[in-house]
């Protein structure tokens, strides 16, 4: 499923960070910190205090996903305060999350060679790895964060993320299934194996998954995204328009069900004026303001503005996902559109351009995955490009 990836790498890295059973800790014991914090203040000097200030501005930007914001703040505490491990560990965490992957390399690296070989450090070095197209590297980070925490799921889910992100399916499918070697009972390690199979075109062997899911989480949130995919990719824009419905009827308010829906609705062929289309734009409009980082709700929602003919405002979410996920070939196909429609050929044709440039160098990534994947992958990519020209 297209949906996962870099729009939930803000969720998944706060997930990650260091700290968390001391946060737990101190929501339990409200008067706690005011107290460590007047003692800390009685013995502080002057810099030490706007140190720590600025540690907590950047650990609070930090754990709400704000990682830009809280970068200078990090920095500004780095080497001033005691607890260095958790604020070089931040940083590097906010580096991922804006794409800086060599500076947060940097970092992990740093922090490896200190003796911080934890399963944190590898399972984040892994991540940084893959932003920075070293898969190898980023493997072997993930073996070492697997055999310290064999049956953390937390730690494949997340470099699965991060494959998906940079469209690595197969070596997205290679951490999966080291997963579900540990964890065969996990229904999240099974819904992932069925997303990367549907997107290296061996569906038949996804639907297994997507049913595992089912068996190990009935009515859960997960098998509502499970069916709902299992739905979209059969080309039952239907069925899958009303499992999502289902599910967020029954409160699973989850932006990628509500995506899932949106893109359902467009595919079975949603029109302006009509209560579906009405339906798609506030389910897509929900998403987007839920996760604006969320590159394919982003995307979801430009492809039915250009169905609507507002390309202004189908440009302004498209060029957001472009940004967001600058390797999905599908946005370049909407956006082409939508400058076609605002008269704009120039910027149309570079679209075009780079679209031709990233089938090529897809077509070379999985036709060195095991099988012979590469004809119908890419046949199932340029229909589902040409699929959003169209509209």
């Amino acid at each position: 499923m297209k949906a996962r990836g870099h729009h939930f790498l803000a969720l998944i890295l706060l997930a990650a960070m260091p700290g968390v059973a001391q946060n737990a800790l101190v929501r339990a014991n409200p008067a706690l910190p005011e107290a460590r914090a007047q003692e800390q203040n009685e013995n502080a000097s002057g810099s030490d205090l706007r140190a720590q200030g600025e540690l907590q501005m950047g650990t609070r930007l930090t754990r709400a996903g704000h990682f830009e914001e809280a970068i200078p703040h990090l920095l500004a505490a780095r080497g001033h305060v005691g607890r260095e491990y958790a604020v070089s560990f931040d940083l590097a965490l906010c580096y991922v999350g804006t794409r800086q992957f060599k500076a947060a390399l940097a970092i992990l690296e740093d922090l490896r060679r200190d003796n911080h070989k934890n399963a944190n450090v590898e399972n984040l070095l892994a991540q940084a790895y893959i932003g920075d197209d070293r898969r190898l590297a980023a493997w072997d980070s993930l073996e070492r964060a697997s055999a310290l925490s064999p049956h953390n799921e937390k730690l494949y889910l997340y470099v699965a993320d991060a494959c998906m992100d940079k469209h690595d399916y197969p070596l997205g499918l290679k951490v999966v299934e080291l997963g579900l070697a540990n964890l065969p009972e996990s229904a999240a390690l099974h819904y992932e194996r069925g997303a990367f199979l549907s997107s290296l075109d061996e569906f038949d062997q996804a639907k297994a998954d997507f049913a595992e899911v089912g068996r190990l989480a009935p009515g859960s949130e997960i098998n509502y995204l499970a069916a709902a995919n299992e739905q979209l990719h059969s080309g039952n824009p239907e069925g899958a328009a009303r499992v999502a419905r289902e599910g967020i009827g029954k409160g699973y308010q989850n932006p990628t069900l509500l995506v899932i829906l949106g893109d359902a609705l467009i595919r079975s062929g949603a029109l302006p004026g009509e209560t579906s289309y009405y339906e798609a734009d506030a389910a897509l409009a929900k998403a987007v303001a839920a996760r604006p980082w969320d590159a394919h709700a982003q995307a979801t929602l430009g492809r039915l503005y250009v169905l609507a003919n507002r390309p202004v405002e189908a440009i302004v979410h498209l060029e957001k996902a472009r940004d967001l996920d600058p390797n999905n070939p599908s946005i370049y196909a909407s956006l082409a559109k939508a400058y076609q429609r605002k008269g704009d050929h120039e910027q149309a044709q570079a679209a075009l351009a780079v679209l031709a440039a990233l089938n090529q160098a897809q077509a070379q990534q999985i036709g060195s995955a095991p099988g012979d994947r590469k004809a119908g992958y890419l046949s199932r990519e340029l229909t589902k490009a040409n699929s959003s020209s169209a509209h």
